[in-house]
């Protein structure tokens, strides 16, 4: 059901306002996190009275169109669309991104090639003293911030990797430079509270609800290659599994793990 669908029954003046309202919006006139103003300006502004206007923004609201934010500081606000973030498939941010209309971008916050920790030893499978390519990026979706991204290489591996341009999706580079592509995933997901820094990268407040998402990669050949850390904003993001029907026969075969837990900060 489209947002056009989504609509509680309201007059025809509010009516008309709703869908000059929401035609801004799917047009890209009203960009995601923008304000709207106040609700008497865009009453004068689109020459209809203020009960008029709030049946409209009512209207909005419940078709997830916009947010109302009460209060000094508040306001009405485009809401961001929600990302769906698939486990039933091992695909990059950017093709996720480009699948639902959506432009993908990234801010690089870090590279360096570091000494892997034991954690990391352990995940990648690596022998002690072994050195990983080590990426944090922030991953954007049509200009605004939707993970926080941490991935671990194993830099034998994977030779030269900080010399390629890394704005866009790792795996590309992996297939066209190291001939390596994913073959099988497992993540784990957590929910947990933002940190005051993971707060102000991700543009939400902090204590707000992100998706940590911890995954591990291997390639067509069963060996893991990749070790990552995720963090997206739970607002923003919808998490889904399509599980295909398995004869009884084939049910302890290999598959992708997903585990969901709650972290609550004390």
């Amino acid at each position: 059901m489209s947002l056009a669908d989504s609509v509680v029954s309201i007059g025809p003046a509010a009516e008309r306002v709703r869908r000059q309202l929401l035609d801004q919006i799917q047009h890209g006139l009203l960009r995601p996190g923008e304000r709207l103003g106040a609700e008497r300006s865009l009453a004068e502004k689109m020459g209809v009275s203020r009960s008029t206007m709030r049946q409209a923004l009512g209207a909005l609201e419940s078709a997830g169109a916009v947010r109302r934010v009460p209060g000094r500081g508040g306001g009405t606000f485009v809401r961001a669309q929600k990302v769906e973030r698939d486990l039933s498939r091992v695909v990059g941010v950017p093709a996720l991104l480009r699948a639902q209309g959506m432009t993908s971008g990234s801010r690089i916050i870090n590279t360096a090639i570091t000494e892997a920790d034991e954690e990391t030893l352990a995940a990648l499978e690596l022998g002690d003293g072994a050195y990983v390519v080590d990426v944090v990026r922030i991953r954007l979706a049509d200009g605004l911030p939707i993970s926080l991204e941490h991935v671990r290489l194993p830099a034998e591996r994977f030779p030269q990797l900080l010399d390629l341009p890394l704005g866009g999706s790792l795996y590309d580079l992996l297939e066209k430079h190291y001939a390596t592509v994913p073959g099988e995933a497992e993540e784990h997901i957590e929910v947990v509270a933002a940190s005051d820094d993971e707060a102000s990268i991700l543009g939400t407040d902090p204590g707000a609800p992100l998706l940590s998402i911890t995954r591990t990669t291997k390639d067509a050949d069963g060996v893991v290659f990749e070790y990552s850390h995720d963090l997206f904003r739970a607002d923003r993001t919808v998490i889904s599994v399509r599980t295909p029907a398995t004869p009884r026969s084939t049910q302890d075969g290999a598959g992708r793990v997903v585990a969901l837990r709650h972290r609550v900060k004390s």
